[in-house]
């Protein structure tokens, strides 16, 4: 008898020593596109790149050479190394934003969702500000203060905190009422072990789906915003401002618009394809009809 026969193989250990929802295919999908862009952002001065401020006056709207692989825009500024270190910008403003938006969202959410006479204060503030849109608020906090990446991150971070909060909210109100929740609070368990460690993790699944959504809807909208002119200042290299830069000129240098709008368009798929995935694989009905 083959002693070895009983035992696994690699690769099926490793398979089964992963967590379900990464095999998922859009998650290895988008999980890989969002890997390639954070290593482009981390490594973007080894990418054979320049510095992307620089002014060459003398070089205005070359075409690609070994020079420049994309060219040069208006000013004579690589446009290969601004994309590539635009995707330090947008990646920063998007991980920054989800990351705010969830810190602040959940905790405001556990502690309106807990407590009943804070639930009617709080939810009829987070009301008022999903009243306003989205695009216009941040509009507003950007113009009253100096263009800056905090600026912009604080001003995608406020719009999307109701989102948040109600998420939240509506799954404590749910899971308050469970038996082993009830049993803590009989005995005696304190309201920040009630809080953090009975009703915060089931919260996880929801948070991790929203958190690629707000990921994702924060660099667009700084894109928006950049193309706009109210975003970051021209100095600091983001994917919109490049491509609001290049639009004047692009019947003749289309290439000014295409590598920015590339690397957008990659990054908001892969983020969106990877919350897709977490949202299939991590919803019990839609994992049962797989």
């Amino acid at each position: 008898m083959n002693s070895t026969a009983s035992l696994p193989t690699a690769p099926a250990m490793t398979k089964r020593s992963l967590p379900p929802f990464l095999l998922h295919p859009s998650v290895l999908v988008g999980g890989l596109l969002i890997a390639t862009i954070v290593l482009v952002a981390i490594f973007a001065p080894y990418l054979g790149t320049v510095d992307p401020g620089r002014i060459n006056p003398g070089m205005r709207l070359k075409p690609p050479s070994e020079l420049a692989w994309f060219g040069t825009d208006l000013f004579g500024r690589d446009v290969y190394s601004r994309a590539i270190y635009g995707a330090r910008s947008s990646m920063l403003i998007g991980i920054c934003v989800a990351t705010a938006a969830l810190v602040i969202g959940v905790t405001i959410g556990l502690v309106g969702g807990y407590f009943r006479w804070v639930d009617a204060v709080v939810m009829r503030v987070m009301d008022g500000l999903m009243a306003i849109p989205t695009f216009l608020l941040a509009i507003a906090l950007v113009s009253l203060t100096r263009a800056s990446i905090a600026t912009v991150v604080v001003a995608l971070t406020v719009p999307e905190i109701p989102r948040v909060v109600r998420l939240v909210r509506s799954v404590v109100l749910t899971v308050r009422e469970e038996p082993y929740v009830e049993a803590a609070i009989s005995v005696g368990t304190s309201t920040p072990a009630i809080l953090f460690r009975h009703l915060l993790p089931s919260t996880y699944a929801p948070l991790m789906v929203l958190g690629t959504y707000i990921c994702a809807s924060a660099i667009l909208i700084e894109a928006g915003l950049s193309f706009l002119g109210t975003g970051l200042p021209p100095e600091i290299p983001s994917w919109g401002n490049m491509i609001s830069e290049g639009r004047t000129f692009f019947q003749v240098a289309p290439r000014l618009v295409f590598l920015p709008s590339l690397f957008l368009a990659l990054t908001v798929l892969g983020i969106n394809l990877l919350g897709d995935g977490l949202r299939d694989a991590l919803d019990p009905r839609i994992a049962k009809r797989m």
